[in-house]
């Protein structure tokens, strides 16, 4: 029977960021980790037009320099230079923008494919080891960790069991820990557009009635759209042929960046809130969309994930030689609470806000997006949440 100090359940962004973020005190410790991933990663990039990205702040750039990744993912990275935030058929609009707040971005829009190409590669296999594909089928405590079951019949015990297997996490059911789901009564359809303007940099964030829509900007003059619409107007946008898909979309969005042009292959995701009841126990992390899973359109859930990676790494490296006891475990999540109190709080607001159309509140969001553009603490307040540098502690670090 093999054993590791660490099993990662779950290599993707999540789960690789921790993965390099405990590499090299894993190596003075002489640790061995586990990345268990049921899709192979491909040894090599291929660009897409259709390719998944995510949105990092400047505070995960920020970790990403300090990991030494950053000169690796900076080439596909395009920069967010200003945000426009605005709500349709009102006058009030909100423009944040670096300059302004001193940065050389508010944020990064890298597609998946390449962030994950950059993690994989700057794994070392000494230290870090993938299990792929596999997949954890049955967990079986033990009085010091975990025995995990892999789907090709073989078993791994571990000191430390890391949950990074997504928002439906079946391991997470699986040992009895509760998920409190919160539906929005919204899907997300996302999809990459073009536009017959270059974007140069700029985000929006656009309000209305039926729900927000976020045109974020990608290399090669593509922006990744999030719509949000309720499930059977979200199903009818999905179902559209291409062209009358875009005269929507043209119609909702406007003429900022001239026509759009092109789409891409369409995605439909249901959107709840989910947070698990439990984050910790002896030997045992729940992390990233496993722990909490937010709604994407204020783009906060990765970059909240990540600095719970780099909170965790911090507090294993500065604990007991074996990893997963309790009392380290119950200060990472101590050190993170109020980080995610105020995200997952932040996050949720913003969409509950500006996704309805009641009159009154409807007038007050505009009346808000007009104080946000003429007070300039609010907007740096505002602005410091979506860079991730507004929570306590994350501060000093970035």
């Amino acid at each position: 029977m093999s054993r590791v100090q660490i099993a990662i359940i779950g290599g993707g962004l999540v789960g690789a960021s921790l993965a390099l973020a405990l590499q090299a005190g894993a190596r003075e410790r002489q640790w061995k980790i586990v990345l268990i991933e049921p899709y192979a990663p491909g040894d090599s990039y291929q660009p897409s037009y259709d390719a998944r990205a995510s949105a990092l702040s400047y505070g995960s750039q920020q970790i990403y320099q300090r990991l030494g990744l950053w000169p690796s993912i900076a080439p596909r990275a395009e920069a967010i230079k200003n945000i426009h935030i605005s709500d349709r058929g009102r006058f009030a609009a909100a423009r944040i923008s670096a300059a302004d707040e001193g940065v050389p971005a508010l944020g990064y829009v890298v597609e998946n494919a390449w962030l994950g190409h950059c993690l994989w590669a700057a794994l070392d296999s000494d230290v870090v080891e993938w299990r792929c594909p596999a997949s954890v089928e049955q967990m079986q405590t033990l009085n010091d960790g975990y025995r995990l079951q892999l789907d090709d019949g073989s078993s791994l015990d571990c000191d430390l069991a890391i949950l990074a297997d997504g928002g439906r996490s079946g391991l997470r059911e699986q040992l009895g820990i509760h998920a409190q789901s919160t539906p929005y009564g919204q899907n997300a359809l996302i999809s990459n557009i073009s536009t017959a303007l270059p974007h140069q940099g700029l985000a929006f964030e656009r309000f209305t009635d039926d729900g927000p829509l976020a045109l974020l900007p990608l290399p090669d003059n593509r922006c990744v759209l999030i719509w949000t619409r309720e499930p059977a107007e979200a199903q009818r946008l999905y179902a559209l042929p291409d062209k009358e898909f875009l005269e929507e979309l043209q119609t909702c969005f406007g003429y900022r960046l001239g026509a759009i042009e092109q789409v891409g292959s369409r995605h439909l995701y249901p959107l709840s809130l989910i947070e698990s009841s439990e984050q910790v126990r002896a030997n045992l992390v729940v992390l990233g969309n496993a722990a909490h899973s937010l709604h994407p359109i204020a783009g906060q859930g990765y970059n909240l994930s990540l600095r719970d990676s780099m909170a965790l790494a911090e507090c294993l490296l500065a604990g007991p030689e074996t990893p997963g006891d309790l009392a380290t475990l119950q200060r990472f999540q101590s050190n993170q609470q109020l980080d995610q109190e105020l995200t997952i709080g932040f996050s949720d607001r913003v969409t509950r806000l500006f996704s309805t159309g009641q009159p009154l509140l409807a007038s007050g969001r505009n009346l808000g997006l007009l104080g946000l553009d003429l007070l300039p603490p609010a907007k740096r307040w505002f602005a410091r949440q979506a860079m991730g540098l507004g929570i306590r502690g994350t501060q000093d670090k970035v």
